[in-house]
């Protein structure tokens, strides 16, 4: 028998926080049980868990792996808009002329993550 996928965890200085702003990102309530200060939070999402856990210390290098998103219901671009009007940073912008490429943003703690064109967007170029 092989393992399964449980859950996605992301080392955060502040669980609560990261949850919180990734439900808007994601566009998924937070448990009831999870509260300001809690060590861990945790977003349940119909493709698998997201952990939040509280470490030490800030972020320090390039994340090793990282979350590539894909808007369900709009536009590459008007998705990055919308996550970047909700407080993600820029990091790169891997865009190409022919409107294949992604970009990759960070979250409140600096997480890098990309946003991929919609499925839409895909089959329209193919």
């Amino acid at each position: 028998m092989a393992s399964h996928l449980h859950s996605i965890t992301c080392d955060a200085l502040d669980p609560y926080a990261q949850a919180l702003w990734w439900s808007e990102v994601l566009a998924v309530a937070m448990s009831d049980d999870d509260v300001p200060g809690d060590p861990e939070a945790l977003l349940r999402t119909q493709h698998g868990d997201v952990l939040f856990v509280q470490v030490p210390g800030a972020k320090a290098v390039k994340n090793r792996a990282h979350l590539d998103l894909e808007p369900s219901d709009r536009a590459r671009d008007d998705e990055v808009a919308r996550v970047l009007a909700l407080g993600a940073a820029l990091v790169d912008d891997r865009r190409r002329p022919d409107g294949t490429g992604w970009v990759v943003l960070a979250d409140p703690e600096g997480n890098e993550f990309c946003v991929l064109r919609s499925g839409a967007e895909r089959a329209a170029t193919t």
